[in-house]
């Protein structure tokens, strides 16, 4: 599967650069990335709870 996924946003970035320019290549690449993360998040495969909760006071 990760083989497919690579192969589409290699696509993706290869029409970005064909069709625009490198910055635009850039902000396709940026934004893959930020879905990539965002899908690992919702798949429960990345935890962010350590990193989201609020401090806890001692009293």
């Amino acid at each position: 599967m990760s083989k497919l996924i690579g192969a589409v946003f290699g696509l993706a970035l290869g029409f970005a650069l064909a069709f625009g320019s490198f910055g635009q290549m850039v902000i396709v690449a940026l934004f893959g990335a930020i879905g990539f993360a965002v899908a690992k998040v919702v798949a429960r495969e990345i935890d962010l709870s350590p990193y989201v909760q609020g401090r806890r006071s001692s009293q």
